[in-house]
């Protein structure tokens, strides 16, 4: 925790150029991520990239408009993550509201088939008899699964976002972002996003060619709630083309406009329709829509997602939110282990740890070693991943890698340099998805750890803080919190505003057992209240006393507990002072 520092952002461009109605504090934190003018602030939907911009597009609407007119069967195989969920859900209604013939989908069971379009996942399609397979938020990497449908007589669109590997599948039509050549120009689009692309230029080309019945409510717009929710869930970089589709989903969800799944799923978690952030989705259903891929199968979040009746919705989202408790407490126990192994790792090496670091437990979950990976990453400040057995000798891991480093790239060096460590990978910069034999384990730990130390500089592995610096005297009230909370969407790439200061200690108390709420006075002089979640679960955590200066890196939010908003310091940082 000591050796983390805190890192101000320096501004981008000037506040001046911003336009001065803006709230100062919010000026500052635009300036410091590169918006320079009005027009950067702008996410009308008339602002998105154009649909036809994306390679691949033509085929894959020719494909599908063949399709639609010989009344062919089309099915959806997806992922078992809300990216993959959302873009199931996504294509599926487009499909349906356009005319096409009785689409139905498979999101393979993570257990029993693992990822993508497999060959042994096509034989289970192949029994539905489709005349296309549409692979959403995968496909990219399925060369066998490809290969095997085209043996079949299954033609494949692949729709993904993930990095291609050297050689593509053999399918009819590819749309991805990141083929290479591919001048689109946001690479960022999450599964959910192409998937909105090949539906919105569908549609375009229908009406186009009158193929639609005149006033069909076919607006593919109508669906950015499901692109909103699966891109913030994904995690994946919040470029100015998604902060617009992001944008663009809120306002559809804080109108009413959004699936009932959706709407039940906030609901179950708590949250109000017309108040809703990107937050709410990333850490609210996010996870609750997670769930149910992790432990079971994800049919029933997209299930959730397609349904249009109300009550079957609630039924769906009280039992993802039994799921994601469930998730919790299973995630609690291997959290546990994993600082146990942490330990014992730390003591073997003197304190000093590998640049990447690799766990293993024969009793984890495969559905929750992502979330473990996760976890030990934040503690770590380094790339982390945690591996469980998958059977028959194999073991299956989840990265999580730290900004800067490209954990993708670093898989696919461990590949180059040692062949045959790895069976399969594929993931993003930041998370990625592997499969090797268990007997490899430790050979890979090693391979891990030096390809982690060549490409990534002592600044990547620092855990540094970056910050907008302190608050101002009159800055710490409910006014900014409202500003910083709808100024966003905020995420990863567009980072939601963390600030830094130096307190007095007036209170210190603990709540639920692990988190530690605190009375504040900031040097302006002005009292505030703070929340440092999860900080009992650090061992090593130094006290926090009354009348002890700590120095904080703080979100601001608004506690909304007991019906009056209320300004509240969300710590990322604490360090109670020394002397």
């Amino acid at each position: 925790m000591s050796a983390r520092r805190i890192v101000r952002r320096q501004s981008a461009g000037e506040p001046g150029e911003l336009p001065p109605s803006l709230h100062p504090v919010l000026r500052r934190v635009y300036a410091a991520r590169g918006l320079r003018g009005a027009g950067d602030l702008d996410l009308g939907l008339e602002r998105l990239l154009p649909v036809g911009s994306l390679g691949g597009i033509e085929a894959a609407v020719e494909l599908l408009r063949d399709c639609r007119r010989a009344r062919r069967r089309v099915l959806v195989v997806g992922d078992f993550d809300a990216d993959g969920a959302t873009s199931t859900a996504l294509v599926i209604r487009q499909l349906r509201r356009l005319g096409f013939e009785d689409p139905c989908f498979l999101v393979p069971d993570r257990f029993r088939f693992g990822y993508g379009l497999t060959p042994a996942i096509v034989a289970v399609a192949a029994e539905r008899r489709p005349d296309l397979i549409i692979t959403v938020d995968n496909g990219v990497s399925s060369l066998d699964g490809v290969a095997e449908a085209r043996r079949r007589g299954i033609p494949v669109l692949v729709t993904d976002h993930h990095l291609p590997g050297p050689t593509l599948p053999e399918a009819t039509a590819i749309v991805n972002p990141n083929l290479a050549g591919e001048g689109f120009s946001s690479k960022a689009l999450a599964g959910v996003g192409v998937a909105f692309y090949v539906m919105a230029a569908l549609t375009h080309r229908l009406r186009e060619s009158g193929e639609l019945a005149a006033g069909a409510s076919v607006n593919p717009g109508d669906l950015l709630d499901l692109v909103a929710l699966g891109t913030v869930a994904d995690v994946v970089p919040l470029d100015f083309n998604n902060r617009v589709l992001v944008s663009q989903g809120l306002r559809r969800i804080r109108a009413g406009r959004c699936a009932p799944g959706l709407a039940a799923l906030l609901e179950v978690a708590g949250r109000r329709l017309d108040a809703v952030i990107a937050q709410d989705l990333g850490f609210q259903v996010g996870p609750r829509l997670n769930a149910a891929g992790r432990l079971e199968d994800m049919t029933l979040g997209v299930e959730c997602l397609l349904t249009g009746d109300q009550s079957e919705a609630r039924a769906f989202a009280s039992r993802l939110s039994q799921l994601n408790a469930e998730r919790r407490e299973i995630e609690a126990r291997m959290q546990g282990e994993a600082l146990a192994q942490l330990d014992v790792l730390l003591a073997s090496l003197e304190g000093e740890l590998p640049a990447g670091v690799c766990l293993h437990d024969p009793g984890w979950h495969q559905g929750v070693i992502g979330l473990v990976a996760s976890r030990v990453k934040e503690r770590l400040q380094r790339p982390v991943i945690a591996f469980a057995p998958s059977g028959d000798g194999w073991v299956k891991g989840s990265a999580r890698s730290v900004p800067g480093l490209h954990v993708r790239d670093v898989l696919d060096a461990v590949a180059a340099h040692h062949p045959g460590l790895l069976e399969h990978f594929g993931g993003h910069a930041m998370a990625a998805g592997m499969t090797l034999a268990e007997s490899n384990l430790e050979d890979f730990r090693r391979a891990f750890a030096e390809e982690v130390a060549r490409a990534a500089g002592e600044d990547v592995l620092s855990g540094d803080l970056h910050t907008d610096g302190p608050l101002e005297a009159g800055e710490f009230n409910t006014g900014t919190a409202l500003a910083l909370r709808e100024g966003g969407p905020w995420g990863s790439g567009f980072a939601e505003p963390m600030f830094d200061g130096s307190f007095a200690v007036l209170d210190a108390r603990v709540v639920g057992s692990r988190h530690l709420k605190l009375r504040l006075r900031a040097a302006s002089g002005e009292a505030v209240d703070a929340i440092a979640f999860r900080y009992l679960d650090d061992p090593q955590a130094p006290a926090v006393r009354p009348h002890v200066p700590v120095e904080l890196a703080y979100r601001v939010a608004l506690d909304e507990y007991g019906g009056t908003p209320r300004l509240q310091l969300v710590s990322e940082w604490l360090l109670p002072a020394t002397s």
